[in-house]
This record gives C-alpha cells, sequence and structure tokens, in this order.
C-alpha cells in the first residue's frame, strides 16, 4: 500500500449553485465512485475531502448544510473526511500526515473543480515529493468569467461573454500544465479497466 486516492471537494456545494447546469463532465460523480471502489479493492486508503468557507452564508459555509460529499458517494466508516479551507488539500489540514504515517509515496487525486482544488492539491503534493497521478475525467469544472465580468453575472450572462473561458478549454490547459511536470495524467479506464 503506497498509494492513496484523495477525492477533492465532490460536496453538495456545488450541486446547490446555479453554475452546476455548466458542468462539463455529468459523469464526474460516477467516475469518481469507479475510482474509489478500485483503490478500495487495492486496499489504497481512500481519503475525501471538503471545502468549506464558514461565517461565508453561501454554499461552502458548514451551516449551509452543503458541506458534505455528495449524496450518491458512500464514505467508508475508516475513511476520513478531511475539512479545508484554502485551494490545496494540504495546507489546513493532517493530510501530509497522515500520508506520511501510513508510507503514502503516491497520490491519485480526482474531484472539482479540475483546474482549481484539484490542480493546486497536485501541485502542491507534487512540490512534497509524491508521485501525482491525475485522473481528469474524475474532475469536472465550469466556465470561468474573463477577469473584466462581473462578479454578479448570471449564468446565461456568463455563458454569453465572449470573454468566458469555456470548461473543456479550462481542461486542457491544466492538462499541459500539469503534464511532465507535476502530474502523470491517466483516464479512469486505465486505471480500473472499465
Amino acid at each position: 500500500m503506497t498509494n492513496a486516492l484523495v477525492v477533492i471537494d465532490v460536496q453538495e456545494s456545488f450541486r446547490a449553485r446555479p453554475l452546476w447546469g455548466t458542468v462539463n463532465n455529468t459523469a464526474v460523480v460516477e467516475n469518481v465512485r469507479k475510482l474509489v471502489e478500485a483503490a478500495r479493492s487495492a486496499g489504497d486508503p481512500v481519503i475525501w475531502v471538503v471545502h468549506a468557507e464558514p461565517g461565508t452564508g453561501d454554499v461552502f459555509d458548514p451551516a449551509s448544510g452543503f458541506v458534505r460529499v455528495m449524496d450518491d458517494l458512500e464514505v467508508a466508516p475508516d475513511e476520513p473526511v478531511l475539512v479545508k479551507t484554502v485551494h490545496n488539500a494540504f495546507t489546513t489540514t493532517d493530510l501530509q500526515h497522515r500520508l506520511t504515517v501510513a508510507g503514502i509515496a503516491s497520490i491519485t487525486v480526482c474531484g472539482l473543480r479540475t483546474e482549481q482544488c484539484v490542480e493546486t492539491t497536485a501541485r502542491v503534493a507534487s512540490d512534497l515529493g509524491y508521485e501525482v497521478t491525475f485522473v481528469t475525467d474524475a474532475t469536472a469544472t465550469f466556465p470561468i468569467p474573463h477577469r473584466d465580468a462581473a462578479e454578479d453575472l448570471s449564468v446565461e450572462e456568463l455563458l454569453a461573454d465572449p470573454r468566458t473561458l469555456a470548461a473543456e478549454d479550462v481542461v486542457a490547459r491544466t492538462e499541459f500544465a500539469l503534464a511532465g511536470r507535476f502530474a502523470t495524467i491517466r483516464t479512469v479506464a486505465e486505471l480500473v479497466g472499465v
């Protein structure tokens, strides 16, 4: 057991936002489930991470009730759910300690958002010396507004703005940035044979 699966921010907070309707990968939850089942079968630890923004009053505020693993995924009793308050899964959790104690040398990452918390975790993990596998089709993201766009754009306005970066472009950029530098890019089928 030298690999761990780290499932990042696959939480109800995202489904509670109007932007969920634009998610680029509608199979993300099923693909995460496949990775979780494969890790469990291999005896690899599964570590769940959720993002919280206490006191904000939004869907990432624990008081909202949405800061929990998505309802159609099941966390086993021996699998920790770590709560982070920054983009990467290391800085505000004991993830590195857990991996070190378990003798983990490599991690497989998946979750939400491809370019944000999952990519940032992959980069930090690489810098910490872990061998990282990034499973793109077990991640998902959304279109990104231009830096000069109004902060309160509706989903319709976001999609209509020609400056909006399409989710597919976000994913491609992430793979280019990570591959050969911070992570090995793999698919669910390559890892679980399905």
